[in-house]
């Protein structure tokens, strides 16, 4: 396996784990390709991808060609055995995916068909899905649509966010892809075509869809926020002023008033009243301020009553 000449696609931290699998188990990985740098805050810092810091710190090869659709000739030189592409975030070529001999296999985190796209795992928790997992697949030209090769599912608990998510199915297909390489390269796998009349998609979180909407049920709303949580995290609006809420847990109030209404003030969190019942926000971060707890919050006024009866637009 170490002549195997493996080309490797990723972007973010989910990426990490899978290449640092590799690079572990001694495979050869002879080029990493990356999205290109970006230029963050109000001082336009340069930024590299979490898969381009790793690269650099195990002396690996990077590639980070603007639109890879046109400058791919970089990786066909390099005369790859095969390309591994974890959350890379740019649609393959043809050529690219025809070229390498075993092929051209994508991890995936869902379980497939179901959740195709670049947010599946934010939307499995936002959906209320008990449970997802990770596909690893042969590539073809069209979104996640490709023959699937091998599947495992996890739980999602009821105390994950995306974070968590995030960092269990990176684990989770680290140990996947060298579990099943070596089966790859051997041929020694069932193809799996997608039923297409499965498919669902899981398109990437637009700012429209970072808005809490409390017009849906306790469970819903519930489902939102963890879904976002750490990034880019849900907000509301409240006087005015934005307001990023992080955690929540459902109430059990049936106290009457609008949605999206506080209604009920507790030790650690705020009730909001929500098309079926409430939602008690326990975290959360006004405009311009710091995270913090609403235990805190509420410690920290000089009338907490004065709340009641706000509303969250």
């Amino acid at each position: 396996m170490e002549k195997l000449k493996i080309v490797y696609m990723g972007t973010p931290n989910f990426s990490v784990g899978p290449l640092q699998s590799l690079i572990e188990n001694k495979y050869n990985v002879v080029l990493v390709v990356t999205q290109p740098d970006k230029k963050v805050g109000r001082k336009k810092e340069i930024k590299y991808s979490e898969v381009k810091e790793y690269a650099i710190k195990n002396n690996l090869k990077i590639f980070q060609p603007e639109n890879i659709k046109n400058n791919y000739e970089e990786i066909l030189k390099l005369e790859p055995d095969i390309i591994i592409t974890c959350a890379y975030g740019q649609i393959i070529p043809k050529q690219l995916l025809d070229y390498p001999k075993y092929g051209c296999i994508n991890i995936h985190a869902s379980l497939l068909p179901k959740l195709r796209g670049g947010a599946p795992i934010h939307k499995a928790i936002i959906n209320g899905y008990d449970k997802t997992g990770v596909t690893i697949m042969y590539m073809d030209e069209k979104m996640d649509s490709g023959d699937i090769i091998y599947q495992k599912e996890i739980k999602i608990e009821e105390s994950d966010n995306v974070g968590t998510l995030f960092d269990k199915l990176s684990i989770l297909g680290s140990n996947m892809i060298i579990e099943i390489l070596p089966k790859i390269i051997n041929n020694d796998i069932k193809r799996i075509k997608q039923d297409e009349n499965e498919v669902t998609y899981a398109y990437n979180i637009t700012r429209e869809e970072e808005k809490l909407d409390f017009n849906k049920t306790s469970r819903q709303v519930f489902n939102h926020i963890r879904g976002l949580n750490p990034f880019p995290v849900s907000y509301s609006i409240l006087d005015e002023k934005k307001v990023k809420i992080y955690e929540s847990k459902i109430g059990d109030s049936n106290k009457s008033g609008k949605t999206g209404e506080i209604i009920n003030l507790y030790k650690d969190g705020i009730g909001v009243k929500t098309k079926d019942g409430e939602i008690i926000i326990t975290t959360l971060q006004f405009e311009g301020k710091k995270k913090i707890n609403v235990k805190d919050y509420l410690n920290g006024l000089q009338n907490k009553e004065s709340i009641l009866g706000k509303k969250f637009q």
